[in-house]
């Protein structure tokens, strides 16, 4: 049952507080916070708290300067520096009815950001908010619209994701909640500092255990920059793939058929082949594997290019590969570093009773 089934939050009285963990984001953080410090919202309401990361550019002096100018930010530092560790820090100093947490690097699309999600609170009665998270900038490179076409398709994103969708509706959290009321956090705790990717995923994880409801907010929308290039992208999509290995050690039945299909497609892809030279069977249907996911790949680039220009359809089938096996990347590099820690583990709880007896 949701936490709010008897005590709904009118929008009249609705306060918020803006949770912006950041470290190093001097390039757009004073635009970032300028949208969320103008909203059209009334400034006793809410509370933009910053948890600083140690920053080593210029982020740290660009947010005092803005606290002269506005007295509802705070800045507050956080020592362990990493994402989830930044969203407890900014949690623990939060005032307000509800907490949204918004990344420093971030676009706010238009003042009426907060109200919006104040009123989808009252509208809906549930504990927490999904929103909309399309990638877009305003001059992107072809490689970026190739990017923020490819992630908003089903095969360069979690099919069980909402985060592209525009109808509002009730949905599973675990990939979409990011304004929650506080009561939620003293249910069920904070962000699991273990993780610094998927530190969101597991915490909604959480939720969805608890029974709690989540409500998708379409006019809640933040807009996210997407990677310029390759290697980013790949980095990118490693960091996730290891963040959902670790939430599936912790939490196995979150491990879904879409989330094993890169990491066990990328294995057979790298050694299909050398076992192909022992068995030839299993050679030809490597080979046809290759094929079949090269062609998929230029039919997704057709489709979702269409009506883009050669320079972004070109770079589609590029894209997805930086998705896929930058995913399965990460993940096997958490699985292989998980085991390694358990089998140290078990050795070591071994030794005392060897040496017993």
């Amino acid at each position: 049952m949701s936490l709010t089934a008897h005590c709904p939050l009118p929008t009249a009285h609705c306060t918020v507080s803006v949770l912006v963990p950041v470290r190093n984001e001097a390039r757009s953080i004073e635009r970032t916070l300028r949208l969320l410090l103008t909203q059209d919202f009334p400034r006793d309401r809410y509370e933009v708290i910053v948890a600083d990361g140690f920053s080593t550019d210029a982020t740290v002096p660009v947010v005092r300067r803005l606290q002269g100018e506005f007295d509802n930010l705070k800045l507050v530092y956080n020592p362990a520096r990493f994402a989830s560790a930044g969203r407890n820090t900014a949690a623990r100093h939060a005032t307000k009815d509800v907490v949204v947490v918004v990344d420093g690097h971030c676009h706010v699309p238009d003042r009426d950001y907060l109200k919006n999600l104040a009123a989808a609170f009252e509208a809906s009665g549930a504990d927490c908010l999904g929103r909309p998270q399309p990638l877009d900038v305003p001059e992107p490179t072809p490689f970026q619209r190739a990017v923020s076409a490819a992630r908003s398709s089903r095969l360069g994103h979690n099919p069980g994701s909402d985060i592209f969708s525009d109808q509002p509706k009730f949905v599973a959290p675990q990939s979409t909640a990011v304004a929650y009321r506080r009561a939620v956090l003293h249910r069920i705790g904070l962000f699991d500092e273990a993780f610094d990717a998927c530190e969101d995923v597991e915490f909604n994880e959480r939720v969805h255990q608890a029974g709690l409801t989540c409500y998708f907010a379409p006019k809640a929308k933040i807009v996210y920059e997407p990677r310029s290039n390759f290697r980013a992208l790949f980095y990118q999509l490693s960091r996730y793939g290891l963040g959902r290995a670790r939430l599936a050690f912790k939490h196995p039945h979150s491990l879904t058929v879409p989330a094993l299909v890169p990491p066990l497609f990328a294995v057979f892809a790298l050694f299909g082949g050398l076992l192909g030279l022992v068995v030839p069977a299993v050679g030809a249907l490597w080979a046809a594997s290759l094929c079949l996911y090269a062609a998929v790949l230029l039919a997704a680039a057709v489709v979702i290019g269409r009506g883009k220009p050669r320079a972004v359809r070109v770079r589609v089938p590029v894209v997805f590969v930086a998705v896929h096996f930058g995913f399965a990347w990460g993940f096997w590099k958490e699985v292989w570093r998980q085991v390694r820690a358990r089998a140290t583990a078990a050795r070591r709880s071994s030794a005392p009773r060897a040496a017993a007896t």
